[in-house]
């Protein structure tokens, strides 16, 4: 493995405690416009980008609505839920601030390029960050790793040169499949299985724990 250069955070889950969230928010609307929601749903939309899920929940869900309006309108009730309570992961903002110290710094986020410039402003994080990717801006979403690439070629890093921090088993996957270190945090809410965190070099119970240290070492 050759020297790490940057670290390229994932949001959701690893900064923010907001997948629960995003599940409420996008079932109570497709209840609401009398889609069939299953216990499959949230866990297929884990990773999608906003096309993505929101054809989902228009071709699979069978919500009638255009996809554009599914995703404006989840946005907007996102927006409406983090304006209310920023779900700040404890730790996480001194964890950032921790590591790009040492680093430079890249997000690469599923969720909407809006939510993610207002999360790391509200946080008080965005200028921690060189570049941030959401995978709308990109052509596929996670488990690919289109998000992951488009950071380090913003970032002007070579991938086997990042290490990415992530929660989700297929960020985790996504993250491998750009050929970076990656730092695995599992979400305990939506925990990855097993044989997706062998994939991560460094497991982590919390990113409290994370340090320059380990992002070079291990």
């Amino acid at each position: 493995m050759s020297a790490i250069e940057a670290v390229v955070f994932d949001l959701d889950g690893v900064l923010v405690d907001s997948d629960h969230i995003w599940h409420e928010v996008r079932e109570g609307f497709a209840r609401e416009r009398g889609g069939s929601w299953s216990d499959r749903s949230e866990a297929d939309m884990t990773g999608m980008s906003s096309t993505e899920w929101s054809r989902y929940m228009h071709d699979v869900v069978g919500i009638s609505d255009p996809p554009k309006e599914i995703n404006d309108e989840v946005v907007q009730r996102m927006n409406v839920r983090y304006a209310a309570e920023l779900p700040l992961i404890e730790g996480a903002a001194d964890a950032v601030r921790r590591v790009a110290g040492s680093f430079r710094l890249a997000l690469a986020s599923s969720s909407n390029r809006e939510l993610v410039d207002a999360v790391l402003a509200e946080a008080g994080l965005t200028r921690y960050f060189d570049a941030t990717v959401s995978s709308e801006e990109v052509t596929r979403g996670k488990p690919s790793p289109d998000v992951f690439l488009e950071a380090a070629r913003r970032l002007g890093a070579p991938p086997g040169r990042c290490a990415a921090v992530e929660d989700s088993a297929n960020g985790i996957r996504a993250a491998h499949a750009a050929g970076m270190r990656v730092i695995a945090i599992p979400n305990r809410r939506y925990p990855p299985p097993a044989d997706v965190v062998v994939l991560a070099e460094v497991t982590l119970d919390s990113i409290a724990a994370l340090s320059p240290e380990v992002v070079g070492v291990g």
